[in-house]
């Protein structure tokens, strides 16, 4: 059912590194973000699946992983990603505006649902060196790095649970589970 697997979606930051993720599986993950809706249609987005070890391990260094868990180095050692895959931006197409980032995740949505259905998962990462994921990944100058998603066999729990008390929205670990914080259907209908 939708409902279930939109649940089993989370952004997981621990991965089982003995299952890969291999480029042909990503190949047909990507085949269903292909038929996904695009403003204006421009379809400006293209994809860089990386499944190498060494090339993933340098990548991983790019990027910085649960900001609201500072105290915790994510993901785990030795439970890295086993694959990223890495959105750009065709500048060819267009300049990058709020439908690209629209774009992006209706695409990074498609993709991770695609992923979980598989018994997948992943995280989105903003937050990376740009310069350095375009050079590493030796991308035409006219290809710009938007989201890079951390992708592996998830080898943690993750759940969504009720906002505490406090109203704070950011996620934590509990018992080893990470719990992410949600507002109720009554807050989020006007």
């Amino acid at each position: 059912m939708f409902e279930e697997l939109v649940l089993k979606n989370r952004s997981y930051r621990g991965f089982d590194r003995s299952v890969l993720v291999t480029r042909e599986r990503m190949l047909r993950w990507l085949g269903c973000v292909r038929t996904s809706p695009s403003a204006r249609n421009l379809q400006m987005l293209k994809f860089k699946p990386v499944t190498d070890a060494d090339a993933c391990s340098r990548l991983l260094a790019l990027t910085r992983w649960g900001g609201a868990l500072p105290q915790m180095h994510l993901p785990p050692e030795g439970h890295e990603p086993t694959a990223f895959l890495v959105v750009c931006a065709d500048l060819k197409l267009g300049t990058c505006s709020e439908n690209t980032m629209i774009d992006v995740g209706i695409a990074a949505q498609t993709f991770l649902l695609a992923a979980t259905e598989d018994g997948f998962g992943g995280c989105m990462l903003r937050n990376f060196s740009h310069d350095g994921v375009h050079d590493l990944l030796g991308l035409s100058e006219w290809l710009s790095p938007q989201l890079v998603i951390g992708l592996g066999k998830p080898a943690e729990v993750a759940k969504v649970v009720d906002l505490p008390e406090s109203g704070s929205v950011n996620y934590y670990r509990e018992n080893g589970i990470h719990c992410v914080p949600k507002r109720s259907l009554d807050e989020l209908v006007i």
